[in-house]
């Protein structure tokens, strides 16, 4: 067992990620920090480390039990990793499953259903004001 581990390695063996491209990725963009700052995909991390990892909305942290680059079974994850995620986290992400689209603001977005019938209903409409007018203007 090694006391040293890159840290896009440990997060997909450790399942954070599905894939070390992932990983790496998250890295890169500035989403996986160690003490505060964020971190490169191949900086080493050890045991007892605190690794922050966000997926928005909420921010997961990850104590580093094991320093390990070689994936393992689901159920050795707990031997692996000790989750302290703040609870307050797990209610951002409660709270944000519960409104869902009910608070999706008039106008932005993709029309729903019932707006996109009403506007071809109003784009089919004709003005009652046109339905006796008589175009012919020659007289």
């Amino acid at each position: 067992m090694t006391t040293e581990a890159r840290i896009d390695k440990w997060l997909w063996a450790a399942r954070i990620f599905k894939t070390r491209t992932i990983a790496a990725a998250a890295c890169k963009k500035g989403q996986v920090s160690l003490k505060g700052s964020t971190v490169k995909a191949s900086r080493m991390i050890k045991v007892g480390d605190v690794i922050d990892v966000r997926k928005p909305p909420v921010t997961y942290s990850f104590r580093v039990l094991q320093a390990i680059e070689r994936r393992v079974g689901a159920k050795l994850i707990p031997e692996i990793l000790e989750n302290v995620t703040a609870p307050e986290q797990y209610e951002i992400l409660e709270m944000n499953k519960i409104s869902g689209f009910i608070n999706r603001a008039k106008g932005t977005g993709r029309p729903t259903k019932k707006d996109r019938r009403s506007l071809d209903e109003f784009q089919n409409e004709v003005p009652e004001f046109f339905g006796d007018f008589d175009f012919d203007l020659d007289e």
